[in-house]
């Protein structure tokens, strides 16, 4: 069951491990590269065939690719749908940013904290069609049949980005709780 003491502390480490690429530039420098780069993805998985199509043609179409594909999702679901979109980037970036340096501090060990990181960013999709990246693995189809289009499985892959986000804490720090400490 949860208590308030356990909130306050999942509270408080997913505070810590959002604060924690904005402690030095190249964390910082890292989120946006990272955040970028998962935004280019989620969009282009927004219509696969369009942008395989498009950029097999040349990479002189990636601007108009990206710019389009970003209107077609504001059109299609609005605000929302562009904010679900923002959100699993820059929330993947922080995960990202933070299993590098729980990686360089203390080994492969650490990584379990983060393992809600890539169901959540499979099944992220687009607002407008709830596919994500599980449309280049084939499973549109199956997603489309979701209730809503999907929608719930986008939330539910955002709450499994802040749960382990809020789970895992601050890279350098222990989030487990000693007997002796308070």
């Amino acid at each position: 069951m949860f208590t308030r003491d356990s909130v306050n502390g999942h509270l408080t480490n997913l505070s810590e491990a959002v604060s924690y690429p904005f402690e030095t530039w190249r964390g910082t420098i890292g989120l946006v590269v990272v955040a970028f780069a998962t935004y280019v993805l989620l969009i282009l998985s927004t219509m696969p065939e369009f942008s395989l199509q498009m950029l097999g043609d040349g990479l002189h179409w990636f601007e108009y690719v990206v710019v389009s594909l970003t209107e077609t999702v504001y059109r299609t679901d609005g605000w929302t749908g562009f904010t679900v979109i923002v959100l699993y980037a820059l929330l993947s970036g922080i995960a990202i940013v933070n299993a590098v340096a729980q990686l360089r501090i203390v080994g492969l060990s650490s990584l379990t904290d983060l393992s809600g990181v890539v169901p959540g960013l499979l099944a992220s999709g687009c607002a407008s069609c709830g596919a994500g990246l599980l449309g280049f693995l084939g499973f549109a189809g199956g997603l489309s049949a979701l209730p809503y289009d999907g929608a719930s499985l986008r939330f539910g892959g955002l709450l499994l980005l802040l749960f382990f986000l809020g789970r895992a804490g601050h890279p350098e720090r222990c989030a487990i709780a000693t007997e002796g400490a308070k």
